[in-house]
């Protein structure tokens, strides 16, 4: 009978290893994993400054060069086309299709060269029709000048710092307590670090657009962070901080959930490459916003309240 009550006894100590348990217990080793993501995205954003110049992949909105739109042309080698105008004229060339209906209806060409500089651009307009085969091809021009594309790249840039400087200055006002409305600040840094890191390696250019994505999602990290605080920090009487978790946690992966729907479908039927580029970066935002909310800023926000209670 003894040995029948011990073996009965196996699954509850199964039930201690659950990931609910886990995240319940080893909160604080966890917190390794949101601080080994931010390391490896800083390490990786320096490597991109050292190997190029600049923290981030600017495609010609933002540096400067020539946009080549030929709208009426099918069954093009996208890739082929690619490589060889970045050979000829050893320049960033870009190729991508325009779609109508899933079908390839025409290319838009992008690089670097200086439009301004008419020689080089008849040369690379006549190399292109010549690629294509054919000599008569309606297509359109669109020059951005390098003064020009940089001049407005730092705008931006100011723009999306002076956003996140206001939004620490209204958290560290909203809740009034130093450690965690640092921890929403640290948490939407992280946010955006990391989504930059991952956009600069899997090789996406990053247009004026993409800029906008990554305001876009410090608008939404801010979300669920304060989300997460004003739960935690004014939880009910008799109700400890990890219950409050649970609680925000609910709410909080609805809303993920929600918007990763939207932002997928958007991603697989949009034909805008401005469109799609957007839903990108917000889709490894939001993902990248899971670990360091939930995983980051629950677990130092249980780590001041213990540290707090045993203060009192």
């Amino acid at each position: 009978m003894d040995e029948q009550a011990g073996e009965k006894e196996v699954p509850s100590k199964k039930t201690g290893l659950s990931i609910k348990n886990i995240y319940k217990r080893d909160y604080k080793k966890l917190l390794v994993l949101p601080i080994g993501m931010l390391i490896f995205a800083i390490i990786l954003i320096i490597s991109q400054i050292a190997t190029t110049g600049d923290f981030i992949n600017k495609d010609v909105s933002l540096k400067g060069g020539v946009t080549i739109t030929i709208p009426e042309i099918s069954e093009v080698d996208i890739n082929g086309l690619k490589d060889s105008l970045s050979n000829e004229f050893s320049s960033d060339v870009d190729v991508r299709a325009l779609k109508e209906g899933g079908v390839q209806s025409g290319i838009i060409i992008t690089s670097d060269i200086d439009g301004t500089d008419s020689e080089s651009l008849d040369a690379f307009v006549d190399s292109i029709q010549k690629k294509l085969g054919d000599q008569d091809l309606e297509y359109s021009v669109e020059i951005i000048g390098s003064s020009l594309g940089a001049s407005f790249f730092k705008e931006v840039l100011i723009a999306l710092v002076i956003a996140f400087i206001l939004m620490g200055i209204v958290v560290l006002i909203y809740f009034r307590l130093l450690i965690p409305g640092l921890a929403v600040i640290l948490a939407t840094l992280s946010d955006i670090l990391i989504t930059l890191a991952i956009v600069n390696l899997i090789g996406i250019k990053v247009s004026s657009a993409g800029i906008a994505a990554f305001l876009m999602l410090i608008g939404y990290s801010v979300d669920t962070n304060i989300l997460l605080s004003t739960k935690v920090l004014k939880r009910r009487e008799g109700r400890d901080s990890f219950e409050a978790i649970i609680n925000a946690m609910k709410t909080g992966f609805m809303m993920t959930l929600t918007t990763l729907v939207a932002l997928s479908t958007a991603l697989i039927f949009s034909q805008s490459e401005i469109i799609r580029q957007i839903m990108t970066i917000l889709l490894i935002g939001l993902l990248v916003d899971v670990i360091n909310t939930w995983i980051g800023n629950s677990a130092i926000l249980r780590i001041y309240l213990e540290r707090k209670n045993k203060n009192v």
